[in-house]
């Protein structure tokens, strides 16, 4: 069983940074794919960026491509996502979430963070 806590969100003005953090404890966290994920106000959960286990590779969704990045440090069970460059489409709650290796599906999620981006 995997925990995650998000932590990092807050209010910025657009053209601004920040960058969340997520730790993870239980489980075995560097076998783990990691993503992020985010939910704006009346709209649908949608991926933001995915990290593989080893790091290697990673994804994104297409509006943050150029702007956002994704990074894990598997010693400290933490994976990161620099936001560069916000703007006020990016205002949601940002979760965190864990992929077992042997599943297909996002099986654990955090409580969210959120971030505000003032025009």
């Amino acid at each position: 069983q995997v925990q995650l806590v998000e932590s990092g969100g807050g209010l910025v003005q657009a053209g601004g940074s920040l960058r969340l953090s997520c730790a993870a404890s239980g489980g075995t966290f560097r076998l783990y794919a990691m993503g992020w994920f985010r939910q704006a106000p009346g709209k649908e959960r949608e991926s933001v960026a995915d990290i593989s286990w080893s790091g290697t590779s990673t994804s994104y969704f297409a509006s943050v491509k150029g702007r956002f990045t994704i990074s894990r440090d598997n010693a400290k069970k933490t994976v990161y996502l620099q936001m560069n460059n916000l703007k006020p489409e990016d205002t949601a709650v940002y979760y965190c979430a864990a992929k077992d290796p042997r599943s297909t599906i996002w099986g654990y999620w955090g409580q969210g963070t959120q971030v505000t981006v003032s025009s």
